[in-house]
């Protein structure tokens, strides 16, 4: 059941969205070559408990960190570790933070100094896809259309799209309905409502779609072991299109 929000729910979902937003900015502007994941999983922890909100993904199903962060051929979940960042590394970000009885969530990928002219591309166009995804959507929009705009944008520019993770309702848990693919048919799925809460994430990869997970439960990798990307923001659907919280 999609779960529609009221404007008090919605001005409470802004604080911990704004937390998401200026965190992503705040890891963006320090990430860098010879940090560790488990360095980049400090800064996010350390900012969202300064603001006064509680890390959203730690211990979250005995998910044992603040964020994911995922390196490369990582397509999300990863787990911070000893890992280190290396000039040519794109780094997914993704994390949520939980403040007045709500959930925000977002996710960026970050390039790692000077990164490959394919590299490059993906990140452009995964968050690219954000934007095709949400275009024109508003209140009555059937929700296999964001995902029907996201792949036609990923595979215009030879990339693939993940299938075995999407986005999702949001609010007062982490992930409430509807899964928002990153897939679809153009006028399929059920139609919006205003003032329901939606996370749409793309995430695209170089080569296959197919992903595998490693024995730690969480790591998702592509099974070729050619680099993704992922992209994310909170937002809500209006009459008249969306407001994106996380930005």
């Amino acid at each position: 059941m999609i779960i529609v929000k009221s404007e008090e729910e919605i001005d409470l979902l802004r604080e911990p969205c704004r937390i998401v937003r200026d965190c992503l900015d705040f890891v963006g502007e320090r990430i860098r070559a010879g940090m560790t994941t488990k360095e980049v999983d400090a800064l996010v922890y350390d900012f969202i408990t300064a603001n006064g909100a509680e890390p959203s993904c730690l211990g979250y199903y005995g998910y044992p960190a603040s964020a994911c962060v995922s390196v490369n051929e990582v397509v999300v979940h990863g787990i911070p570790s000893e890992r280190v960042l290396r000039e040519g590394d794109i780094v997914s970000v993704d994390l949520c933070a939980y403040k007045n009885g709500f959930h925000g969530d977002g996710a960026r990928t970050f390039r790692i100094g000077e990164v490959s002219p394919e590299k490059d591309k993906l990140v452009r166009v995964t968050e690219e896809c954000f934007f095709k995804g949400v275009e024109g959507l508003k209140a009555g929009t059937p929700l296999y259309d964001i995902g029907y705009k996201v792949q036609k944008h990923a595979e215009a520019n030879g990339f693939s799209v993940i299938r075995d993770y999407t986005g999702h309702g949001i609010g007062r848990e982490m992930h409430e309905d509807p899964s928002v693919t990153n897939t679809g048919k153009r006028g399929t799925g059920p139609r919006l409502p205003a003032n329901c809460v939606i996370c749409v994430e793309p995430m695209i990869a170089l080569g296959t779609w197919r992903v595998r997970i490693l024995a730690d439960g969480w790591t998702a990798v592509m099974q070729d072991g050619k680099s993704a990307a992922h992209y994310e923001n909170t937002l809500v659907v209006r009459e008249d299109g969306v407001e994106i919280l996380t930005l």
